[in-house]
């Protein structure tokens, strides 16, 4: 398999234009990326990836992310089973933002709390402003403690 190499960002017409990828990542070194199901189109999950997840991610076709918490390149599934099989990956207009639209392996859940989208509340707006969070999964798809046991919570608070 040959090694993904990004292209260097010449022009605007290259990178808004043209066929070839010129990824920016930010001031970080990272890039974000959205995660939906590719048969429903939920949005799954957002994470960040640096240069060497997101050539493991296209290169594997397997979803790879970068820990800001643990500022370690990771897996999607590695620990819990519930792989990332990438479907489709685009990229945006200038570039700097990815989005990928993924199989789930298992239970088909992608949040490391137990719900099968990391977005399972909502925050109320307008005139319901100011309201508690709003729960929009009635259950957890998996108990994280049968799945990570006593490993340290993936984010920092």
């Amino acid at each position: 398999m040959m090694a993904i190499e990004f292209k260097p960002r010449r022009t605007v017409e290259q990178v808004e234009e043209g066929e070839e990828l010129a990824p920016k990542f930010g001031p970080d070194g990272l890039l974000p990326c959205i995660t939906s199901d590719a048969r429903t189109g939920e949005v799954l999950m957002l994470g960040w990836m640096n240069v060497e997840a997101l050539r493991l991610t296209i290169e594997t076709a397997q979803a790879h992310y970068f820990s800001r918490a643990r500022k370690a390149i990771w897996r999607k599934g590695a620990t819990s089973g519930l792989v990332q099989q990438v479907i489709e990956a685009r990229i945006d207009d200038d570039q700097d933002a990815l989005w990928l639209r993924v199989e789930v392996a298992g239970s088909g859940a992608s949040c490391h709390v137990g719900y099968r989208s990391c977005f399972y509340r909502a925050v109320p707006t307008g005139q319901n402003a100011g309201e508690p969070l709003r729960l929009l999964e009635a259950r957890k798809i998996f108990d994280p403690n049968d799945v990570y046991g006593d490993a340290p919570n993936p984010t920092k608070l």
